[in-house]
């Protein structure tokens, strides 16, 4: 059998990935096999999880990595220097993206808080409200007092 494919981490992350991708071809496992034989070897990978991991050219996290180095057969020392390549890549001088300009900040009008406004509106609406109610009469009770004040 050929020796499994051995990850060079100075080619950064998308050869990383595709150096996996090579390794599940030289495993000849499907995904489904592949998440049998992780849970053999007392791992988890879900089929889905490793279909992800290996449509993407970011690095999986370090525990997806082990289960799929163990489903693919690897033996200690390679799942050694897969694991030592992720950490180098995961750790190392990767460009990192320039800030985004930023434009200066304007200054604002002060606003009053909105639970001071919520509460002046309450008083104002409850103090029109109960005003109203209090000075009012109906059409049946001006007629008693009409009735009561006429001679």
């Amino acid at each position: 059998m050929t020796p499994p494919p051995v990850p060079t981490p100075a080619d950064g992350e998308a050869a990383f990935m595709a150096e996996l991708r090579r390794l599940k071809a030289w495993s000849g496992l499907s995904y489904r096999e592949l998440e049998r034989a992780a849970a053999a070897a007392g791992e988890v990978l879900p089929y889905s999880t490793a279909a992800s991991m290996l449509r993407r050219d970011r690095l999986p996290r370090e525990a997806v990595l082990v289960a799929f180095l163990a489903a693919c057969g690897l033996d200690a020392e390679d799942t050694r220097r897969w694991v030592a390549a992720r950490r180098e890549l995961a750790m190392g001088a990767r460009p990192f993206p320039a800030p985004a300009p930023r434009e200066p900040a304007r200054r604002r009008r002060p606003r009053l808080p909105l639970a001071l406004v919520g509460a002046a509106a309450a008083v104002a609406f409850l103090g029109g409200a109960s005003a109203t109610a209090f000075g009012t009469l109906t059409v049946q009770e001006e007629q008693t007092v009409e009735d009561i004040h006429q001679p």
